[in-house]
């Protein structure tokens, strides 16, 4: 850590939300920052007292949020990304398997880190500063989310069930094979990779889907959870399909066969959990497991979890984007709007609890306890928001201003342990310009590439190849 007097950068003449427990705001406050941590909050004239040879750095028209923990995504899938979104699965039978009617492109590494990079991009363009990143072959490009100064669980999937995708009706084809296979990636990429670039990214613990892992490699992927100590990740009753097909193998629904397994603990991120009976979430908030409500993909589905009812069953709620998308600006307000229609509520919840499911709760549920709020001794994880923008204005309570009428661009800056990501508008560890324009060029020829050679494939009305 940096000596207390010589190297500070202190933030002042600001608003700061802390997203701690009591929803504190601080107004004509400033924030320093000691290293990688977060040393004081107070009354600008107190703090520059404290820190008389601190970077100053003007916080005046702006405001300082914790940044954001993304709690489920796949950056690859950015590749998809007005594709996908409208080509769900059917919620009734007959189900045929899969998220999509189309497969994904296939990728060079190259272009798979070009699309993760632009991923990241976007991640940090609307405040994100801790992901976990669940997807088979991390390895191919963990370099690249190390080189994005964000912070990141990494969790490499494992599965078991042969020639099969999520939701897909049938027998279970065991594969031990497959699940040796998955087995030893997953512990790989944990010796390579758990906590590298300075202790961001740490390695988690990934079962695909109920479906498609047997009771036996839920059982070895909690033993091997247990060994490395980490934090475990699951899709759980993401679409009608997966609980029917789960209904067929083991004759019970999916949270139960997971309890059942032995998977299921409070060190679980359950991605999903929109196809759920009462019981089911009552099973789950026992498990006291942490909940990802992907609240933009579910709305472009057409589904979502009951929230409330898996909050008040003992689920600790976060937020995720899930494919396609990464803004958590858009995810924490399309929350907000989904459950009050679901609640048949005009005020619950409110901005405030989207904010802290978005936040600090992320942190918690990701291993990352002092994280996800501003208070000193915590991560200096944080992000400044521009409130002079015409939508912001005025911001009388700039929680709810922010959770309302927030864009991504009104992130100026971006700090990650301690070290801008992003300052004043401009990305400092990605070349934006490069990025766009290179996954333009490989999402054209990729997709190009995958109907040339599958002529049976209907092309989607206004693709541009």
């Amino acid at each position: 850590m940096r000596s207390a007097m010589a190297s500070d950068l202190v933030i002042h003449d600001t608003t700061i939300v802390t997203a701690d427990a009591a929803g504190t705001i601080h107004f004509d406050a400033a924030i320093a920052i000691t290293g990688n941590r977060i040393a004081a909050i107070g009354r600008t004239r107190d703090i520059d007292a404290r820190y008389p040879a601190a970077e100053r750095v003007s916080g005046r028209g702006r405001a300082v949020f914790p940044g954001f923990a993304n709690t489920h995504t796949h950056f690859p899938l950015t590749l998809a990304r007005g594709i996908y979104e409208d080509l769900s699965p059917p919620h009734r039978p007959p189900f045929g398997g899969g998220l999509s009617r189309l497969p994904l492109p296939e990728l060079s590494r190259g272009e798979l880190e070009v699309m993760v990079r632009l991923a990241a991009l976007e991640a940090m363009r609307s405040g994100t500063t801790l992901v976990l990143e669940d997807g088979a072959g991390i390895d191919r490009y963990a370099d690249v989310l190390a080189a994005s100064g964000l912070r990141y669980l990494a969790c490499e999937r494992a599965w078991d069930r042969a020639r099969a995708s999520i939701g897909q009706p049938g027998p279970f084809e065991l594969d031990r094979a497959l699940a040796d296979d998955s087995l030893d990636r997953v512990a790989a990429f944990h010796a390579r990779w758990h906590n590298a670039a300075d202790g961001r990214i740490r390695a988690g613990v990934a079962a695909w889907a109920p479906d498609m892992v047997s009771p036996e490699l839920f059982g070895r992927l909690r033993e091997l959870q247990d060994k490395l100590d980490t934090i475990a990740t699951l899709h759980l009753n993401q679409i009608w399909g997966e609980v029917a097909a789960v209904k067929e193998q083991r004759g019970v629904l999916p949270t139960e066969y997971v309890a059942r397994s032995g998977f299921l603990s409070d060190r679980v991120v359950a991605a999903h959990c929109r196809c759920m009976t009462a019981e089911e979430e009552r099973r789950l908030g026992e498990a006291r497991a942490a909940v990802a409500f992907n609240a933009c993909i579910a709305a472009r589905r057409g589904l979502s979890p009951r929230v409330a009812e898996l909050e008040r069953a003992g689920c600790l709620i976060t937020m995720g984007t899930d494919n396609m998308a990464e803004d958590m600006i858009e995810v924490m307000r399309t929350g907000l709007f989904m459950e009050r229609v679901r609640r048949e509520d005009g005020r619950l919840p409110a901005p405030e609890e989207t904010l802290v499911w978005a936040t600090r709760n992320g942190y918690q549920a990701l291993g990352v306890p002092d994280g996800g709020s501003l208070a000193p001794g915590h991560q200096a994880d944080l992000i400044v928001i521009d409130l002079e923008r015409p939508h912001l204005s005025p911001a009388i309570r700039v929680v709810s201003t922010l959770v309302h009428q927030g864009q991504p661009a009104d992130v100026v800056s971006v700090m990650v342990d301690g070290r801008w990501v992003m300052r004043d508008g401009r990305v400092l560890t990605i070349d934006e310009a490069a990025v766009v324009r290179d996954a333009r060029q490989v999402a054209r020829s990729a997709w190009k590439r995958l109907f040339e050679r599958r002529p049976d494939l209907a092309v989607p009305p206004g693709f541009d190849l």
